[in-house]
């Protein structure tokens, strides 16, 4: 069993900085990797129930449709690296299907719910040396030192979390991965793929109002960890379709105009004014080929369902 280290000291600093930077900006924004605290990353698994989000479910299958296929792409003896791990059900998928695995790396920012996913997947293969990492994975970090050097290493990204990163932060993730499991290493990623605008504004702004309680736990987590006094009544989520950036935004729209005060930090909200909290870009196959190229890596395999949503890619 993982013991549980209290992780929120370590990281309290930089959500104070993002926050205090973001707030104040000309465009209010905070990044999304602030999202998913222990409550932001267990009302997301709730999200990824929901008839509305077809991501989780439709990438679900093309992991259990082609298991075989994905395990014999990542070799034997692999150790699997996975950035963003979350309640960890896709890595179970790859983990049963994959020959002999040596170990599993989970890399997250919840540090809690990362440690509750880890003792869930030890439970699931006590076979299997499990060493999870609490980290920031859209920057720098390093893995443990004593990692087998050895390929097979694979890096595991499902969830299309990749559409949350600009371009740019994507490219730089990418290439932390391509250095992370070196030579002769592998990535299995999903990415999602450009749909009908109904189709993805339905999936982020669900019936239920999940979604919308994902978006504002932002703002309860600023009250409780920096003081802050957002009245939550005052704003709502929206999701909003950018075709510029083939992009879902979600925002935090003022409900009113409004004062919030927070680590002692006074912000002024005009009636309408957004936060910007997280972008989800949907490729296109051949533009996401041509983005991971840019990173150093080939695409090797491509999985898909069969009304072509969503793509689970081999890299090499």
């Amino acid at each position: 069993m993982l013991e549980r280290v209290d992780f929120r000291a370590a990281q309290r600093e930089a959500f104070r900085s993002d926050v205090a930077a973001g707030l104040s900006a000309p465009r209010k924004t905070l990044p999304s990797r602030w999202l998913y605290d222990d409550r932001g990353s267990e009302l997301f698994e709730e999200i990824t129930r929901l008839p509305e989000y077809y991501p989780t479910r439709t990438e679900t299958g093309i992991l259990r449709d082609n298991a075989a296929d994905i395990a014999d792409f990542c070799g034997s003896r692999a150790v699997l690296i996975e950035y963003g791990a979350g309640a960890g059900v896709k890595t179970e998928i790859l983990l049963g299907a994959l020959d002999n695995p040596a170990l599993y790396v989970p890399v997250d920012i919840a540090g809690d719910f990362l440690v509750d996913a880890a003792n869930r997947i030890e439970q699931r293969f006590p076979y299997i040396e499990i060493r999870p990492v609490v980290a920031d994975f859209t920057a720098d970090f390093d893995l443990p030192a004593d990692l087998p050097k050895l390929p097979p290493r694979v890096a595991f990204f499902p969830g299309s979390t990749i559409g949350n990163l600009a371009k740019p932060d994507a490219v730089e993730f990418l290439a932390r991965a391509r250095a992370h499991v070196g030579p002769g290493g592998r990535m299995v990623i999903g990415v999602d793929l450009r749909k009908d605008i109904g189709t993805l504004i339905r999936a982020y702004d669900d019936a239920a109002g999940v979604t919308a309680a994902f978006n504002l736990n932002l703002l309860e987590r600023i009250n409780r960890e920096l003081g802050g006094d957002f009245d939550l009544t005052r704003f709502a989520h929206e999701a909003r379709w950018n075709a510029r950036k083939s992009a879902i935004e979600m925002h935090l729209v003022s409900l009113s105009e409004q004062d919030v005060e927070v680590d002692g930090q006074k912000i002024r909200f005009a009636e309408g004014e957004t936060i910007h909290t997280e972008d989800s870009r949907k490729y296109e196959l051949a533009e996401f080929e041509a983005l991971a190229a840019s990173a150093g890596w080939r695409l090797a395999q491509t999985w898909t369902d069969p009304d072509g949503q969503f793509a689970v890619l081999g890299l090499a």
